[in-house]
């Protein structure tokens, strides 16, 4: 079990990594002399770039063995960090940012592969869970870590510790891990040829349309939560909320999915995101403090984004059960695109304000639940 954990220590780092920026983009802005909006930026492209090589690097990288892989990603995202952290101008940032992206398409899969491989067959899927625990814990807190670290030590020191933690996983991997073979090299092609089934076209989209939809205000937590009245310490505190929400929505969305159904679970957690970001917006267009509200709605809108994953993944694995493996990875292209185009999309409307930003998380949230009701009926709709 001890290399499962050092592998869940290293999905630990890549999800922190991935969104660690968001928490100090006004202080990333004043220090590489561009707009907050333009700095968001580096989270879009990051995600864009990890939905867009995660299964390039897969299909080039498969005969590799996984511990030498394994390590050489860790390599390639600590570098990648600290040219991050050493920055002089935002394109140099955005270049390591797509450095680092690659290293972690290249660790986040096999990391999940390795585990499963090193348990016997019973105990996989605890192995499994225990790796992606440490994604999705970093992906929930992502911006909480980073307004604390940036606070006492800036965002730089924050990205370079971050490289510290990647070398030091690469060195409980090479110490550890047993040597894993690669696996047969499958085309590009055929690894895509599952996106002609029609019940999986009809699933990934919205995961697509709900990332999208939670992440336009998320990079921009630290503004948005001024426009309401949440300065400082305060701040911290309404982004770990955030965080508690997010965990307990990515559990309690497994459980919901396995009691009940994956439309109903989908239905409660769009007309949740939708519900808070219109309070989120009536608040910050009237300018009104509301803490104790707005600590509720951080849990509510952690919890709702974080809620699709299990039941869209229950959807896929109905949908292509052959296919399994990847069609989660699939799923995984699509939160980062979704990610991406949320960022992007929260960087031009953050000129209009909180409100309009608030406001158009809403829309989307709204737009994802009628896809949801549009194609709900097919295959894919499955209740346990």
């Amino acid at each position: 079990m001890s290399a499962t954990l050092i592998l869940a220590l290293g999905t630990f780092a890549v999800g922190t990594d991935a969104f660690v920026l968001a928490g100090f983009l006004p202080d990333t802005a004043r220090s590489l002399h561009v707009s907050t909006a333009t700095a968001g930026q580096s989270v879009t492209v990051f995600a864009a770039a990890y939905a867009l090589l995660s299964p390039i690097v897969a299909t080039l990288t498969s005969r590799i063995g996984r511990r030498p892989l394994l390590v050489a990603a860790l390599l390639v995202l600590a570098l990648a960090n600290l040219g991050s952290a050493l920055s002089p101008t935002f394109a140099v940032l955005l270049v390591t940012r797509v450095l680092a992206a690659a290293g972690a398409a290249a660790f986040t899969p096999n990391a999940g592969a390795a585990a499963a491989s090193l348990v016997a067959p019973h105990l996989r899927a605890r192995a499994l869970a225990v790796v992606v625990g440490g994604l999705t814990i970093a992906t929930a807190l992502g911006v909480p870590l980073g307004t604390l670290i940036g606070a006492w030590m800036g965002w730089r020191w924050a990205l370079g510790l971050v490289a510290l933690v990647c070398l030091l996983v690469a060195a409980g991997v090479a110490a550890v891990m047993p040597d894993l073979p690669g696996s047969p090299r499958v085309p590009l092609r055929s690894r895509l040829a599952v996106l002609r089934e029609p019940a999986v076209l009809a699933v990934l989209p919205l995961t697509l349309l709900g990332m999208a939809a939670a992440y336009i205000l998320y990079a921009y937590a630290v503004p948005a939560l001024s426009a309401v009245g949440i300065t400082g310490s305060a701040t911290a505190w309404m982004l770990a909320l955030y965080g508690i929400g997010a965990i307990a929505g990515n559990l309690g969305g497994g459980y919901a999915t396995d009691r009940w159904s994956t439309t109903r679970v989908l239905v409660a957690g769009y007309f949740t995101m939708a519900a808070a970001m219109v309070i989120w917006s009536a608040l910050a267009a009237t300018h009104t403090d509301a803490p104790i509200l707005m600590g509720g709605l951080m849990i509510a809108w952690g919890a709702a984004s974080w809620c699709q994953t299990p039941p869209q993944q229950h959807r896929l694995i109905t949908a292509a059960p052959q296919e399994a493996p990847l069609v989660i990875a699939l799923n995984a292209s699509a939160i980062y695109l979704g990610i991406g185009a949320g960022t992007l999309l929260g960087g031009l409307t953050t000129p209009a304000g909180t409100a309009t930003m608030a406001a158009t998380a809403a829309a989307l949230a709204i737009a994802a639940l009628g896809y949801l009701l549009l194609t709900g009926s097919r295959k894919v709709n499955t209740s346990n």
